[in-house]
Order: C-alpha cells, then structure tokens, then sequence
C-alpha cells in the first residue's frame, strides 16, 4: 500500500474534527482499526478508515451507542433499521419534553406551589388509559346502580378527554382542573341526583333518550329573545314560551297544559349546576374542540319565562 495515501492519527484528527485521544479511543475498541503501522509503531488509516470514522462520528452525534455503531459497521443491522429505532426514540422524547414544557408553562400561569407542580407533572405523565380511569371512575360513581339515560351515559364516555402530547399549557391547566372537578364530592352528589331523576323519569315512562333536536329548539328561540331584549316575564316572552311548551309536548307525548310547564321547569332546575357546563367546556379544551357556548342565560331566561307563566 502507497504510504503517501495513509493518515496519522493526527492527520486523522484533522480531517474529521475528533480529537487524537478519541480516534485511539475508537481504534483500541475495534471500531476503527488502524489500517497498518509504520515501522516505527505508528498508526495509519486509509481512506476507507477515514470514510468508517467520519460515519462513526455523525452516529454518535446522533446519540447512538457504541454497540450499535459496532452492529452498523459489522453489517450485523443497517443504517435504516438503527435510523428508523432511533428516530421513534426521538419521537418518545420529544412527547415527553412537549408535556414538560406544557406543564412548566402551566406552572407559571398558575403560580402553582410545590406540591401542585408535582401532582401535575404526575398527572400529565400517565398513559392514556390511566387518564381515562378518572372520568370512568366518575361515571361508575354517579350513575353505577341506577337506570339513568343511558343516552347520557355513553356520551360521557365516549367523550374522553385525551390529553396529546403537544399540549398547551392551557390544556395542561384544563386537565389538572377537571381531575379536580371530578373528584369534587360535592360535583360527585349533585351529578348523582341527576342521574336518580333521569332513573325516576325513565320508571314514569320517559324513555325517549338525548333530546339535541329539543334543546337547539330551546337555544335558538330563547337567544333570538335574549338578542331582542325581550323580558322573561313580559307578554312576548309568552309566545316564546308556548312555541317551546308545544316542542316538549310533542317530544314527549305529553299535554301542553300548566302541569307541563312545571315539568320542564323541574328538569331545568334538577340540571341547573354550572359545573356540568364547566365539566364540557374543560373537555372541549382538552380536547382542542371549538369553545362551547355558555348555555347558563338561555336556560336561566327559560325558567324565569316559566315561572311567570305559573305565578311561582
């Protein structure tokens, strides 16, 4: 072999931008065997180890172990399967730093304590399923062992709040505000008598479901109202009213009379709790869904027009 086409280790060096120390480090393991000695002992490398070394410099830069480096220039693995594990690897951590960066950004917001920085940082850092088990575990509560709406009962859960991985710190703070929702006794209690009214109802004969149809009805007739400052308790509120009371009427099979009007009025009290309202906004955010609409004046405007219509 021409002498003049071999490297010294600190020709080596030079050209790669390693240090002596670590081109010697390479060659004693095997990774990048000199090509041949000089007479006085030296080491030299040919272009192929100057090739093998620049290759093993860009995967350790890379983050690649050692004994894959060995696997890839043994041809025991290619460049594409070491690529592609890795890359997934990088994926993994990326996630993680996404929610880490959520949860710090969070923390500040709130100007979290402590104590509420590491219950955070542990929520966010469960698997999806054990997420889940918080909203399950609150469903079983408020509605295991009565027949409330099943209607209901599968919306809650097939509306899941799942917390991504890129999340914001607003969904972060939103997760953390909805675990502590749902384990609210106080939240657990009253979602709980709705679920024995919904029980009641369905004994009585109410097996009619979700009402979407009936509760549009509801927002677009009352928001029109709202929008044209009409009072709840004025004689154009009336027409609004008997518009709705013909809705339900029909939706349910029931007389348009006096004992109607107290019906509905004793479902929208039985349903009148800001945190449900509060419970879907948090999922919506979650969730990344379109922020929900406040329904607290629509149904808050309905009673009071109910009310007037029965002198209550």
């Amino acid at each position: 072999m021409d002498d003049e086409n071999l490297l010294t280790i600190g020709a080596l060096a030079a050209r790669t931008g390693l240090s002596v120390k670590t081109i010697r480090f390479y060659s004693d393991k095997g990774i990048v065997p000199p090509t041949c000695h000089s007479p006085a002992g030296y080491r030299l490398y040919d272009v192929a180890a100057l090739a093998r070394l620049e290759l093993v410099r860009t995967l350790r830069a890379l983050d690649i172990d050692l004994a894959t480096v060995r696997r890839v220039l043994a041809g025991e693995t290619s460049l594409a399967e070491v690529a592609a594990a890795h890359a997934a690897a990088l994926d993994v951590q990326v996630r993680a730093l996404r929610l880490r960066r959520a949860v710090l950004a969070a923390v500040a917001n709130r100007k979290s304590t402590p104590k509420e920085m590491d219950l955070m940082h542990r929520l966010v850092s469960l698997s999806d399923a054990e997420r889940r088990r918080f909203i399950h575990d609150f469903i079983d509560d408020t509605f295991g062992g009565v027949d409330a709406n099943p209607a209901m009962v599968e919306l809650l859960r097939s509306s899941m709040p799942e917390l991504r991985e890129d999340a914001t710190a607003e969904q972060v703070e939103a997760w953390m505000e909805l675990v502590e929702l749902v384990q609210d006794t106080g939240f657990r209690a009253a979602v709980r008598r709705m679920a024995e009214y919904q029980a009641a109802q369905r004994a009585d004969g109410d097996t009619t479901g979700l009402h979407h149809d009936l509760t549009e009805a509801v927002r677009e007739a009352v928001g029109r109202a709202l929008a044209a400052g009409i009072a709840p308790d004025s004689e154009r509120a009336g027409v609004v009213v008997a518009t709705l009371t013909a809705r339900y009427a029909e939706t349910f099979g029931k007389a348009d009379d006096h004992r109607l009007k107290s019906w509905i009025l004793e479902r929208l009290e039985v349903a009148d709790d800001r945190r449900v309202t509060r419970y879907w906004q948090l999922v919506a955010t979650i969730n990344g869904w379109p922020p929900l609409p406040d329904p607290e004046p629509v149904f808050t405007w309905f009673g009071r027009a109910l009310r007037a219509r029965l002198n209550v």
